[in-house]
């Protein structure tokens, strides 16, 4: 029989843990060396994915590309903003009586206690993400603008080039870099030690990014006229896949795959799930604006919508800057925090510790959210789910 990529994960994520726990330094080494390598080989790749299939997708819908452009990208920065006032409220609300009593404490960097790997490859990028987000546009709004077999018959070739690469290299490999990121996490204490300090506020996130899917598929069901919670467990697997490696982009082909077995049209959703990966971070900034507000609290900081708001329409927009970096979206959220809510130097340690706790949750949130978004868009553009 077949062992679904699903199960595959989650034993990859168990299997991590157990052998973590128990496995000399130089065993996870091992592990870590591994993990780095195909971190690496996925950093490459990531670009020529994005290029891959926005490009020919752009290109093959001639002047309705535009229409889906719009329609995506407007529904990605909608959810993402969404999200961030959502976590405001329930965090205003909630935070008094959750963090009662508890005072911010320095905690040391939680990267610096993983194992490094024993050796590397170096595997720059052709082009950074954002450089092959722009190209994509520009070569397919270019063909679609010309109509020109040509170029077109090249990108859709390229594109099955880089569908071989997914399925026959990294979808292979993926459970077993799962598995060696759970096993250095767990044998450095990275994850026990900080979600020790923050376990009331993990929770609250997690419930939240469990209601913005919920609401976010029940919409899509609606316009699809299926059953919102069917759609939500099709999904579970890019979740999942999300949740071990802790990156969007490398989750582009679990997502595709899935998507599509959703219902979404097939140059829909090779067009809007690597788009999505980018741009769409509702997950991210739950997280973010969770963990920041929780800081501010811990330092005796007030909690008014009038200076979060501002800052959640910026992070949409900047945290575009590293999706596919597994932690980037703090990281790239470091000069907001900094420039607009007022954080110091302890402020943004506690910020970084408590965010890269909860990373993988927010990034696996964000991935399944843009199924929902795809089914919407879907919907928006003509398409309707065939149900057989």
């Amino acid at each position: 029989m077949k062992f679904p990529l699903l199960l595959r994960i989650i034993t990859a994520i168990l299997l991590g843990i157990a052998i973590g726990s128990i496995a000399s330094e130089q065993i996870v080494e091992l592990f870590a060396t591994f993990t780095g390598l195909f971190g690496n080989f996925l950093s490459f790749v990531i670009p020529l994915i994005i290029l891959g299939f926005i490009a020919p997708g752009i290109g093959s819908m001639g002047r309705g590309a535009g229409k889906l452009l719009g329609i995506t990208t407007g529904l990605a920065y909608g959810s993402t903003i969404a999200a961030g006032v959502l976590a405001f409220i329930t965090a205003s609300s909630i935070y008094p009586g959750l963090l009662q009593g508890q005072s911010a404490q320095q905690l040391e960097n939680p990267e610096e206690s993983l194992i490094e790997a024993s050796f590397t490859v170096e595997m720059e990028p052709i082009m950074g993400v954002m450089a092959a987000l722009i190209f994509s546009f520009i070569l397919g709004l270019g063909i679609a603008s010309l109509k020109s077999d040509a170029l077109l018959n090249v990108m859709n070739d390229f594109r099955s080039i880089i569908q071989k690469v997914i399925e026959k290299v990294i979808i292979p490999l993926l459970p077993f870099h799962i598995f060696g990121i759970f096993a250095n996490m767990t044998y450095a204490g990275q994850v026990g030690t900080i979600l020790s300090v923050f376990a009331k506020v993990f929770v609250m996130i997690i419930l939240l990014h469990i209601a913005y899917l919920v609401a976010m598929y029940g919409i899509a069901g609606g316009l699809q006229r299926i059953n919102p919670f069917k759609m939500i467990r099709t999904m579970l697997p890019a979740y999942f896949t999300a949740l071990g490696t802790q990156s969007s982009a490398a989750t582009i082909p679990v997502t595709l795959k899935r998507v599509k077995k959703v219902g979404a049209r097939e140059h829909v959703a090779d067009f809007s799930v690597p788009l999505l990966a980018t741009v769409h971070l509702a997950g991210s900034t739950i997280t973010i604006t969770s963990c920041a507000m929780a800081v501010m609290y811990m330092q005796g900081q007030s909690l008014v919508f009038g200076d979060i708001f501002p800052f959640i329409l910026m992070l949409g927009v900047t945290m575009i800057a590293a999706p596919g970096v597994p932690g980037g979206a703090v990281m790239a959220a470091i000069g907001l925090l900094e420039s607009m809510l007022g954080f110091g130097a302890t402020m943004t340690s506690l910020m970084i510790a408590l965010y890269l706790a909860q990373d993988s949750f927010g990034t696996a949130t964000n991935v399944t959210g843009d199924g929902a978004i795809t089914m919407i868009a879907d919907r928006l553009t003509g398409g309707k789910v065939n149900q057989n």
